[in-house]
């Protein structure tokens, strides 16, 4: 967001105004970097942004919303609780990651918001309709068009080029614009170049990225990624991850992100902490990327 024009002084670039202000890091000085702004403006604007930093903040509706959920899986002699009575809502446009020991029941908590696992006891909505009795059709109808999934295993097919394994659910969805759809979003990922590239013609990191071609065309609520970065080196995963957050935020899209990186989980707004089975901690945060003023530039 931008603020007003200071006359024919510089102006302010701000990369998220409502958040920034919100977050009670308003600054009453000028930062030292920012040069010819007037005292008389920057009091200003200070005083406008505050006044609505506290007016009431719209509440989004949650877009996953789970009552008292209950996973146990396993057979009739051998049953294993997965999840414990899970309470949870996340809000459209949230960053949530989730942190925990292996087998504490993350990836299980993101395949039963993916629909992927039905509930053994209590209620899941997903982008406002309940579906914890909801049939197979129906249900993949809706994950088909609200829900994005990446996964750590990319899940391309293997004899499809990138524009067509992209496409697939925009087909399935009966939209005529299935291919540009596609193709925009390969741009997006920066893959343009590699439209009629198939999986095994890809590095690793750009089999990823079309991954999340896939899971953001069809320009779903909630974007879910179970460990993204798991199979890339660490500037990959930086770039995946960036691209990841960037989709989301695009998309107005809640992304929930599964991970055992506690600085991956830094760049979120929120922080679930999986134990046996429950949520041991939820902390809502500043993400790492927008802690400080130094995301506030000086423009000509």
């Amino acid at each position: 967001m931008v603020a007003p024009r200071f006359g024919n002084q510089p102006y302010l670039h701000v990369v998220d105004t409502s958040r920034f202000f919100q977050s009670a890091q308003i600054i009453n000085d000028p930062p030292a970097h920012i040069a010819g702004i007037t005292i008389k403006d920057w009091t200003s604007f200070m005083a406008s942004s505050s006044k609505a930093a506290n007016e009431p903040a719209a509440i989004d509706p949650a877009v996953i919303d789970l009552n008292a959920a209950h996973l146990t899986l396993g057979t009739a002699a051998v049953k294993v609780k997965i999840l414990k009575g899970i309470n949870l809502q996340i809000g459209a446009g949230e960053t949530v990651g989730v942190l925990g020991p292996s087998g504490a029941g993350k990836t299980s908590l993101l395949m039963v918001m993916a629909g992927l696992e039905t509930l053994t006891k209590g209620r899941i909505a997903l982008a406002g309709t309940d579906v914890t009795n909801m049939q197979e059709d129906p249900l993949a109808a809706l994950r088909r068009d609200m829900v994005g999934i990446v996964f750590q295993a990319f899940r391309l097919i293997p004899s499809l080029t990138a524009l067509q394994n992209v496409s697939i659910p925009l087909e399935l969805a009966g939209r005529a614009d299935a291919e540009t759809s596609a193709a925009a979003a390969l741009r997006s990922v920066g893959l343009g170049h590699r439209l009629t590239h198939l999986p095994d013609q890809m590095s690793g990191g750009e089999q990823q990225r079309v991954a999340i071609a896939r899971a953001i065309a069809p320009k779903p609520r909630i974007l879910l990624a179970d460990e993204p970065t798991g199979n890339l080196d660490s500037a990959t995963g930086e770039k995946v991850v960036n691209i990841l957050f960037k989709s989301a935020q695009e998309a107005g899209a809640a992304l929930v992100l599964v991970t055992h990186d506690a600085s991956l989980a830094a760049r979120c707004s929120r922080v679930l902490e999986i134990e046996d089975g429950l949520i041991a901690r939820d902390t809502k945060q500043w993400p790492r990327q927008l802690q400080t003023p130094a995301k506030i530039t000086a423009k000509p």
